[in-house]
């Protein structure tokens, strides 16, 4: 299958890419590389061509002759949403849609959409099933709504699109976050033995491991068209709902010594269970290899490894916003999050502004 995946060299799509090529397919990748300054680790695998664009600058002809897309790049987690509501709305929702259409157009048959078990919010202790109502809390999960919604409308015999709602995700990758709730405990307990918990430990989160993330995707790219098309999948393992408190714990268990503090239960109030019967019945082949100790333990194994210090955990490209902040902020990407082109920042020099005298191979020109 000649596949198209975007977010090529995010914290999932890293990951990704090797395991298309490992199962047989011709993967091309694209990416705007916002985060590529950030490599935690090399895995030494190899990995698909990924061309450098933003998905708001594809072309309908970029995509002929893909028989499937999966889509990973958009603004990727609540708070990097909030931080600027508008432009989450501009590229996670209207940007998606945007690019959605093209594939149609283009005679891509099958759309791997990357949504999130986010779109559940604040719902306690009840579980959440691909049928129960939506609670977003942000930016972020409204656009995973408004995305599934307008993708669903889209469908028609030539055009699959099918949503996987990932849980939490976890993990060791190239392309590292430490904004994800048990990769970030984990770093602060290696680099501080401290394990610091933001809110009183009580909300409800499901996490999935990066490596199930990806299966996810293998199983809804090959599944018959039946079985998946226009359907909605959370995407992880009924053992895997936690409350924060327990993740905590589990990373205390892995990183020995540390002291565990929280924090109130103000601020964030999302908070869901989730069930994941539904994948199982529609894909057989999926099963969660991953649990958060396994994963914790993946993880120190790599901070042992690379000898993980706190400038190294706290440095900007291993957290999105820390990122994005400092992008905007040396003035390397405009408003709308595109790349200024360097020589746009870099005066054009004209007879008037050159120095009255240059020395050229030790003798002086003058200019006239």
């Amino acid at each position: 299958m000649r596949i198209l995946y975007t977010g090529a060299d995010g914290y999932i799509g890293a990951v990704l890419g090797p395991k298309l090529l490992g199962c047989g397919h011709a993967a091309t990748g694209i990416d705007t590389g916002l985060y590529r300054r950030g490599w935690l680790f090399d895995d030494r695998r190899t990995r698909p061509m990924v061309i450098t664009r933003d998905v708001r600058q594809i072309k309908q002809s970029d995509l002929v002759g893909f028989d499937a897309v999966v889509h990973l790049a958009e603004l990727s987690n609540d708070p990097l949403g909030e931080n600027d509501p508008e432009i989450t709305m501009e590229i996670n929702h209207r940007g998606s849609v945007e690019f959605a259409k093209k594939c149609r157009a283009a005679g891509v048959s099958r759309f791997i959409y990357a949504s999130s078990c986010s779109i559940y919010g604040a719902a306690g202790s009840e579980m959440k099933t691909e049928t129960s109502a939506f609670n977003p809390q942000t930016a972020y999960a409204r656009c995973k709504v408004l995305v599934e919604r307008d993708l669903t409308a889209m469908i028609d015999s030539r055009f699959t699109p099918v949503f996987l709602r990932n849980a939490t995700a976890f993990g060791a990758s190239p392309r590292q976050r430490f904004d994800l709730v048990l990769n970030n405990l984990a770093g602060v307990a290696y680099t501080t033995k401290q394990i610091r918990v933001m809110s009183d430990g009580t909300p409800c989160r499901p996490l999935v491991h990066i490596d199930d993330i990806c299966q996810a995707i293998l199983c809804a790219l090959e599944a018959p068209r039946e079985a998946v098309c226009g359907e909605a999948f959370n995407v992880g393992d009924d053992a895997q709902n936690y409350i924060v408190r327990e993740i905590a714990e589990v990373v205390n268990r892995t990183f020995p010594g540390c002291e565990i503090t929280y924090g109130s239960s103000g601020g964030d109030n999302r908070s869901y269970r989730v069930s994941f019967e539904k994948i199982r019945q529609h894909m057989p082949g999926f099963m969660c290899q991953w649990s958060a100790e396994r994963g914790a333990q993946q993880l120190k194994t790599v901070f042992d490894r690379i000898q993980l210090d706190e400038a190294m955990f706290n440095a900007a490209p291993f957290t999105r916003l820390s990122e994005l902040r400092h992008l905007r902020e040396t003035q390397q990407l405009d408003p709308q999050l595109l790349w200024t082109p360097i020589d746009d920042m870099v005066p054009l020099l004209t007879p008037a502004t050159l120095p009255r005298a240059t020395i050229f191979n030790g003798a002086p020109i003058t200019a006239h």
